[in-house]
């Protein structure tokens, strides 16, 4: 399989001009890749709601349109955040994935890594006789040992424990937290860049040591922060007055 790399725009997001020129050039055909067993060539393209270090949103409606034939929605970060975002980001089934995934550890904040892939069903075969452990009796289709009992009940608790409402109000909070941590951030003179309805929020980045104070994640000349759930007001005033600090004489 070959890798084609489609330039990015300034929130981390593909630049949808450049995708279409790339499928064009490549002779990839529009439509959907075929049940399994199809033999139609075409490409896989991976579209990111919630960038690791921005926090954009491709918009995959618009990767969609641009001829590609199996799309990809790595949701990891935003897939909790966007079906309760003010703007509605376009990145789920009913915009054209072919596939998903989430993770549950970033904004649900669970204790050990756990995730949700989801696809649609016409790509998905029938489990057939091979496919049925005998020893638990059921229809097993992961890599052997692959699975973690604990981090799927940790996350379906979570889940079921917040509700909608519940997660509807995480969210608020957490968008809300991240406005906030822009606007002071701007007031420390950092910079700041926070796409829309993103829990990310990047900035210049500070010294050393403010970086190992806080852990920060970095790339070249940019920090960022993730308003999560345990992120408040407090931490942001927090690292602010870190920030101002650190230009002072």
């Amino acid at each position: 399989m070959r890798l084609c790399l489609v330039p990015g725009q300034e929130d981390g997001t593909m630049d949808p001009d450049e995708l279409r020129l790339r499928v064009a050039a490549s002779g990839f055909l529009r439509g959907k890749l075929r049940a399994p067993g199809g033999s139609r060539p075409g490409a896989i393209v991976l579209a990111t709601v919630g960038n690791t270090m921005h926090g954009g949103y491709d918009d995959v409606r618009e990767v969609r349109d641009a001829g590609t034939v199996y799309v990809h929605a790595d949701a990891a970060l935003g897939g909790l955040v966007a079906p309760h975002a003010p703007s509605r980001p376009r990145w789920s089934f009913a915009d054209g994935a072919d596939s998903i995934s989430v993770s549950g550890h970033k904004v649900l904040g669970l204790p050990v890594p756990a995730g949700v892939f989801l696809a649609r069903r016409y790509l998905v075969a029938e489990p057939s006789d091979a496919d049925v452990q005998e020893y638990i009796r059921a229809t097993d289709r992961t890599l052997g040992c692959s699975r973690s009992g604990l981090a799927v009940l940790l996350m379906w608790a979570a889940l079921r424990q917040l509700g909608h409402d519940g997660m509807r109000e995480r969210i608020r909070r957490c968008l809300e937290v991240a406005e906030y941590a822009t606007q002071q951030l701007e007031k420390a003179g950092t910079n700041p860049h926070r796409p829309t309805d993103s829990l990310t929020v990047s900035f210049a980045r500070p010294s050393s040591e403010v970086v190992e104070r806080w852990h920060l994640a970095c790339e070249g000349d940019r920090a960022h922060l993730i308003a999560v759930a345990h992120v408040d007001h407090a931490a942001v005033d927090a690292l602010c007055a870190d920030l101002a600090s650190q230009s002072q004489p």
